[in-house]
């Protein structure tokens, strides 16, 4: 049975940089009160012009140059998004023109934060039951108009970017195994409160809630829990994964979850302090610059877990 291998990795990221002394023009805070308790020093901020679906194009592009593909060579797209630029087309529709190619299939999922580990597992099902070979996988986000950037408490979070892996169908493991977990009774803790069916109207007014204290604490009692069941589920120890790469929330949450797996700070891959907390993109962004960097090498094992608003949750095992 054929497997999932990522074969390239991509970014895209808008050319606006906002650093912590950006943000003290705006809210009541400072450059250390942010890395204090985030990790954050800067994070890309989206124009008017940069949308969803152009960072996307760009991280995309940069994958399949990587893969040393040409879009023509797809089967599909799977997009995991928040932000998408419009409510139909779904955003990887809005893709799939940018890129010029047309008749294959392309779809949005939707699990905020872990939306990229849900694409990534449902493609390489595709793959696995031979409904196709080459699979682009995106996660893209334009978070920030969605923020209140008078709530120092949220807005110094978040940030707008894309990452994009190819998956193509190989002999040799690539994605091992996948975890995907959601519990809605979570729901009022992390949220937008409008949408087509509820306060449309007010779109515009709205901005993200969130209870950031009871959001940390089952944050990282849900990623331990999916990293330790998919590691024992394939009879694989800590010490054999060559690299975490976590959602970039933050740093304490990232290192609050590498304590309870007793993973060593040398093998985790962290991001947010460039990027800040880009929702969907943050994972294939953090896995996209340690492999331009050279630190993760093919063949490599790599643990990958995230956690977002729904509650929704889930974990990776994908070697390299």
């Amino acid at each position: 049975m054929p497997c999932g291998r990522i074969t390239g990795t991509g970014s895209g990221l808008p050319e606006r940089v906002m650093t912590n002394a950006d943000m003290e023009k705006l809210v009541d805070t400072s450059d250390q009160w942010i890395r204090e308790r985030t990790g954050i020093t800067q994070r890309h901020i989206a124009s008017d012009e940069e949308t969803t679906s152009s960072l996307a194009e760009t991280a995309a592009r940069n994958a399949l140059s990587a893969a040393g593909l040409e879009p023509g060579d797809l089967d599909m797209i799977v997009m995991g998004t928040t932000t998408p630029d419009q409510l139909f087309p779904n955003a990887a529709v809005l893709l799939q023109s940018r890129l010029g190619i047309g008749g294959i299939p392309a779809f949005t999922l939707e699990a905020a934060c872990t939306s990229f580990l849900y694409a990534l597992s449902v493609a390489d099902k595709f793959i696995r039951c031979g409904e196709a070979r080459r699979i682009l996988v995106v996660g893209a986000e334009k978070l920030s108009p969605l923020v209140d950037w008078t709530d120092r408490s949220t807005c110094v979070l978040f940030g707008d970017g894309a990452g994009a892996v190819v998956l193509e169908a190989d002999d040799e493991p690539g994605v091992i195994a996948t975890r995907l977990h959601a519990d809605g009774q979570y729901r009022d803790l992390l949220y937008f409160p409008a949408g087509v069916g509820r306060n449309f109207p007010r779109v515009s007014d709205s901005r993200i809630q969130m209870k950031g204290n009871e959001v940390f604490r089952v944050a990282v009692k849900s990623l331990g829990e999916a990293s330790r069941a998919i590691l024992e589920d394939q009879g694989i120890g800590r010490d054999d994964i060559d690299w975490f790469i976590p959602h970039q929330a933050n740093v304490r949450i990232i290192h609050a979850t590498a304590r309870k797996l007793d993973m060593p700070a040398e093998r985790i891959v962290i991001s947010v302090d460039q990027h800040g907390n880009t929702s969907a993109a943050s994972i294939p962004l953090a896995l996209d610059l340690a492999v331009r960097d050279g630190r993760i090498q093919r063949g490599q094992l790599l643990l990958m877990t995230s956690f977002g608003a729904g509650f929704t949750w889930g974990a990776a095992l994908v070697r390299m």
